[in-house]
């Protein structure tokens, strides 16, 4: 089984464009596991501009699945995830003004440093997953760095499927193959969505969740929150 995390970062924004609490982002999480969900995800930075610091306090005691917190570890993420001791902590290499995440860590070169990282986690009994591209090198990296899990950075995958569906997926196969191979479980997230999600899901194996946000609450423009959970869930069945 595949499990769906639901990024809510731009229920988030959405709600931050009014300064008030419409939509309510504690009780949507709440709704989206009801209709479904394996677990939230939110992507809390710097500048606030969808998921604060406090939102993700408040959502700790709702979530009854797994949450998932993704970041920059700064040392202001790092003080937030290990007060609120999520399942899972999502390492992104991302810089503190990036609209979005662009690309993985290079483990290697930050080997020294997520290696410190992962050991926080692990402390805390937090399972750490570090956001790499599909070089299988940067999966043995990351099992040499401690970490529990790997996410696939899954955008390159999403623009070349609309012409060429097996020469995108190929490269996630692989890596998936070679971070099992090396004990880290599979996660991957950017741009899935219910065009490419089903055949990713397909193909690449030994894989233990997927983290989707903008597709999937821009579905729920069209369709419904609860008729799009069930859709990507549908796909991952």
């Amino acid at each position: 089984m595949t499990n769906l995390s639901v990024n809510i970062n731009k229920v988030a924004t959405l709600r931050n464009a009014r300064g008030e609490n419409v939509p309510d982002v504690q009780q949507f999480a709440v709704d989206c596991e009801k209709i479904g969900a394996n677990g939230i995800t939110v992507h809390p930075r710097p500048d606030g501009r969808h998921i604060k610091y406090e939102d993700v306090f408040m959502l700790r005691p709702l979530i009854k699945t797994e949450f998932n917190i993704e970041g920059y570890p700064s040392p202001e993420f790092m003080d937030l995830v290990l007060k609120v001791k999520p399942a899972q902590v999502t390492l992104v290499p991302d810089a503190p003004d990036a609209l979005t995440s662009s690309a993985g860590w290079d483990v290697k070169a930050n080997s020294k440093f997520l290696t410190s990282i992962v050991e926080q986690l692990r402390d805390a009994g937090i399972r750490s997953s570090i956001f790499p591209d599909t070089d299988p090198d940067t999966s043995r990296d990351a099992a040499n760095a401690g970490a529990d899990r790997v996410e696939l950075y899954t955008k390159p995958y999403a623009d070349l499927y609309p012409t060429d569906p097996e020469k995108a997926v190929a490269p996630f196969v692989e890596a998936a193959r070679v971070a099992h191979k090396v004990g880290l479980g599979v996660n991957a997230g950017h741009d899935l969505s219910l065009e490419n999600l089903e055949f990713f899901h397909s193909r690449v194996p030994y894989l233990n969740e997927v983290s989707i946000g903008h597709s999937l609450i821009s579905d729920a423009l069209y369709l419904g929150i609860s008729d799009t959970i069930k859709k990507y869930k549908k796909c991952l069945s």
